[in-house]
């Protein structure tokens, strides 16, 4: 969507928090032992209390409230019986609407302990979407949001995954633009005024694409590789990026 009013912002805010707050809160009692059905069954009735409807199910019938991807799974895991485990990478991503607005947020924790190189992965990661939110403003090149990731990517000696896009955002879980590429590309689109997007690239330690498992739901790296995903919900100014998935 196109934010054209105070009000439209306001909305979106309202539940842009809500997404962030139900992510922190499910990252909070994520505990070993627990299994993913238990996770996210909090985000379930975290959403509910705040009278907000879990996106992924609604708009594609996902079963479960939110996505929850564990080590090898890189995205759109579905919650059931595995069990989280300490030195796990657990992504957690949630989208969800309400009175009309959708906002959608993720982000990659840590189960305890890691080893430096999945701990400097993480912190690499929320740093290339940072990098890519920054490229975020009214009448600027839309492809510069991958431009930016990649350069650092490369600079890193990281790999992104090349079929998993950011998208426009708003009144819909996913809508114009469509597919945004958060790698280097010759998308010659503009950025307009109050454009709703998000920012999400997938940072991984050599993995290219990501191919579906047999439950037509979750996603794996290919090649075998580990990544991660962070993700915020943002408006476009002509001050740059307002990201409306701030917790609080």
């Amino acid at each position: 969507m196109t934010i054209t009013k105070e009000d439209e912002l306001e909305g979106l805010k309202a539940i842009g928090r809500i997404v962030a707050n139900t992510m922190q809160a499910m990252a909070k009692a994520m505990e070993p032992g627990m299994t993913t059905q238990e996770l996210d069954d909090i985000g379930r009735a975290y959403l509910a209390r705040e009278g907000a409807t879990p996106a992924p199910e609604a708009s594609y019938n996902f079963p479960g409230a939110a996505c929850i991807s564990v080590n090898e799974e890189i995205a759109h895991g579905i919650p059931g019986p595995r069990v989280i485990k300490a030195g796990d990478l657990v992504n957690i991503d949630v989208s969800a609407a309400k009175l009309g607005y959708f906002a959608d947020t993720g982000a990659t924790f840590r189960m305890g302990t890691v080893s430096p190189a999945l701990d400097q992965l993480c912190r690499d990661g929320k740093r290339a979407m940072q990098i890519g939110i920054a490229e975020v403003g009214a009448n600027k090149p839309l492809n510069g949001i991958g431009k930016a990731i990649g350069h650092f990517a490369a600079k890193r000696g990281y790999t992104l995954i090349q079929n998993l896009a950011s998208h426009g955002v708003g009144r819909a879980l996913h809508e114009y633009p469509e597919e945004i590429a958060t790698w280097p590309n010759r998308d010659k689109r503009r950025i307009s005024k109050g454009l709703v997007l998000t920012v999400e690239p997938f940072l991984s330690t050599g993995g290219l694409w990501a191919d579906q498992g047999d439950d037509g739901w979750t996603l794996y790296s290919a090649p075998q590789a580990h990544v991660v995903q962070y993700e915020h919900t943002v408006v476009a100014t002509e001050r740059g990026a307002i990201i409306v998935t701030q917790a609080g």
